[in-house]
């Protein structure tokens, strides 16, 4: 007897938490009115599984009890206990019946019948009941499921979705700021400058001397022209012949202004940059277009970014990138996407795209570790839901519409950009309207989602005959 009494007030002990949280959500006008039992009614209804307190509130015990006024506690019999999906009050000797309007499948499936029946799992069908069901493809919910389930709306409202995409990277010299030194003729370093690898040089620094036949014979044929007066196409084709051969233009002013053919040229920087590579040394032959010297600019560099291949559609040429290289101590650089490669990279499945930075103090060296957060989206607003107000189906996307009184319609919708927990919504809604946020995969499971969304295709189809859909559930069911 002791066992059945504490087994009877662990259940009403449940039930009646269910009743507290109903009553904090939904109106009270009349507060545990449900929970109010008759000693009439507790005499006709069977044996008692607990007591209630006299007033009505929410305190329970599994023994007779007083109050401290001396009040006998009420005893729940049995069959007076309390529902969340029943109505409040009942009138005495009233009869509540509902019309059952046809029965769905217990599974999910889409399909029902007009008469109880079982699937062949050996599950009875689930009766739907008038005003559960709509013809418009919405299902209602008494609000004692809506409150179990914790369900939430919010209305569609616009908003701007932009999101960060973080992707590792490298940083690069700039091609276009790489030169290197050779001669266009056969000829010897008679002697290199003191300068070598990883040294700054500035445009028109001396690099190196060069002897050459070659160079002699073109100087002295300029030098020629100008002492025997000639002008016109003349001159300027023993000019020319020296620029061909890459001449500095210093080497051929101060031949024109001193009317002497030197030993040797000084050879000069043609840029400013770091000498990344120096082949040059003392006395050596050096052929055409042998690299003697090879330099680099480094005032701007490029990041290279290696983004994945699912969120390559969401990047853009021009957008905002935060760089982070690993070893600056959290220094940023900010630069825009400048190109887009047009391959990806197959062992990574990875596409890389271009950064261009300033580098004024040089601090971003070739081949440094980076860290890059792209930003995308758009900064003007668009119709956009809460990622958890999206049911992905196998082939679409869902929400529910909260269309209120406990009513809810399955919508199929097209998703645009993700970003900040939103999802662009471009085509099924209208902004005001109020979508499920949580505890929809809920209602899909009580509402029979897809027997709603199955009318959208075949709405005019005939429904097929009882025996082919039991076939067809025995299928599904293994």
């Amino acid at each position: 007897m002791n066992r059945a009494i504490a087994m009877g007030a662990a259940a009403a002990i449940g039930a009646a938490a269910g009743a507290a949280l109903f009553a904090v959500a939904m109106p009270r006008a009349k507060p545990f009115a449900a929970s109010v039992v008759s000693p009439a009614a507790a005499s006709e209804s069977g044996a008692t599984i607990y007591y209630q307190d006299p007033d009505g509130k929410p305190f329970y015990s599994p023994t007779p009890k007083k109050t401290p006024d001396g009040r006998d506690w009420r005893a729940v019999p049995a069959g007076a206990d309390v529902s969340l999906d029943e109505p409040e009050t009942t009138p005495a000797g009233a009869k509540t019946e509902r019309k059952i309007k046809y029965y769905r499948n217990p599974m999910g499936l889409p399909d029902t019948s007009p008469v109880p029946r079982k699937d062949s799992m050996g599950m009875d069908y689930i009766p739907v009941y008038e005003g559960e069901d709509g013809d418009d493809g919405s299902v209602k919910l008494s609000p004692g499921k809506i409150q179990r389930t914790g369900v939430k709306s919010e209305p569609v409202m616009r908003r701007p979705v932009e999101s960060i995409i973080r992707a590792p990277g490298t940083i690069q010299e700039d091609e276009r700021r790489v030169s290197v030194v050779a001669l266009r003729f056969e000829g010897f370093v008679d002697s290199v400058a003191n300068v070598t690898t990883g040294d700054h040089v500035h445009k028109g620094e001396p690099l190196m001397n060069v002897y050459s036949p070659a160079l002699s014979s073109a100087a002295a044929e300029y030098l020629s022209a100008i002492n025997a007066g000639a002008t016109g196409k003349e001159l300027k084709g023993a000019r020319r012949r020296l620029e061909n051969l890459a001449t500095p233009e210093p080497a051929i002013r101060e031949l024109e202004r001193t009317r002497e053919i030197s030993l040797s040229i000084p050879w000069l920087a043609p840029q400013d940059g770091e000498i990344l590579e120096r082949n040059a040394v003392n006395g050596m032959r050096a052929g055409p277009g042998d690299v003697l010297f090879r330099i680099a600019d480094h005032r701007v560099v490029w990041a290279l970014i290696d983004v994945a291949e699912r969120d390559l559609n969401q990047v853009s040429v021009g957008a905002k990138v935060t760089i982070r290289p690993r070893g600056l101590g959290g220094r940023t650089f900010t630069g825009t996407v400048a190109l887009i490669y047009p391959h990806l990279i197959a062992q990574t499945r990875t596409a890389r795209i271009r950064v261009e930075l300033p580098n004024p103090d040089e601090v971003l060296r070739p081949e440094m570790y980076v860290d890059a957060e792209i930003e995308t989206g758009t900064p003007d607003p668009v119709l956009a839901v809460p990622e958890s107000a999206v049911l992905h189906d196998d082939m679409r996307q869902v929400v529910l519409i909260d269309k209120g009184e406990g009513r809810f319609e399955p919508r199929q919708v097209k998703l645009g950009r993700h970003g900040g927990g939103y999802i662009e919504i471009t085509d099924g809604i209208k902004e005001g309207e109020a979508v499920v946020t949580s505890a929809n995969f809920l209602i899909d499971a009580e509402s029979n989602l897809e027997a709603a969304l199955k009318g959208f295709a075949d709405a005019d189809a005939p429904e097929p005959a009882a025996t082919s859909r039991g076939a067809s559930n025995t299928g599904e069911h293994q």
